[in-house]
């Protein structure tokens, strides 16, 4: 079965901590960078969600430095480029289910940025469609925020209740390893006729 890797809003504005606040998880753009690597080198279709931001003053706005793919998909060239905004990958300016289910993939891996948002409706989807869902939660990554009482939700807690969300209801949490335990090996390059 062919699974594609959903690569969500992996972009340079989410490297702005005075706009976003305390994220969580430092190792979660070598995990994407060992997924978007592995899938390439294995001929494997990867999918790469941009986030527009129609927001004024968002560090996600279209034609800005932060809008930009962030360096560790340098080199990776997505089978589907998607620009979206709004959270789900499913509601762009492509019909991702659409290109899913015409090129035969019954199978997705998501990953990216934020966890407890982009991520998560994405893979609520994704489950929701139908597809066999991984999310590989250690190749994420959220923020604290302040919830309406005042009180602060740390990112962990976040990526804990979005595990706890989508476990068993929408697909499976895994990890990033588990995940590339199960990709072929390398598809052989044709030789010279």
């Amino acid at each position: 079965m062919t699974t594609a890797l959903i690569l969500i809003d992996v972009q340079r504005g989410f490297d702005d901590s005075a706009f976003w606040g305390r994220r969580n998880n430092p190792e979660a753009e070598a995990n994407i960078h060992a997924l978007a690597t592995t899938w390439q080198r294995a001929g494997l279709p990867i999918v790469v969600v941009r986030h527009d931001s129609t927001k004024p003053g968002s560090p996600l706005a279209a034609g800005t430095p932060g809008n930009e793919l962030k360096p560790e998909l340098d080199g990776i060239t997505p089978a589907l480029l998607v620009r979206k905004s709004v959270h789900s990958s499913f509601h762009g300016d492509v019909d991702l289910h659409k290109w899913l289910r015409d090129n035969g993939i019954e199978q997705v891996v998501t990953a990216g940025i934020q966890t407890n948002r982009c991520v998560e409706t994405t893979s609520r989807v994704a489950g929701d469609l139908g597809y066999r869902l991984r999310v590989a939660l250690d190749a994420t990554f959220t923020f604290d925020e302040t919830a309406p009482d005042g009180s602060v939700i740390t990112a962990a807690e976040f990526t804990r209740a979005t595990a706890a969300n989508l476990h068993g209801n929408f697909g499976e949490v895994t990890t990033t390893a588990a995940v590339l335990a199960t990709v072929p090996a390398t598809r052989a390059l044709p030789g010279p006729r």
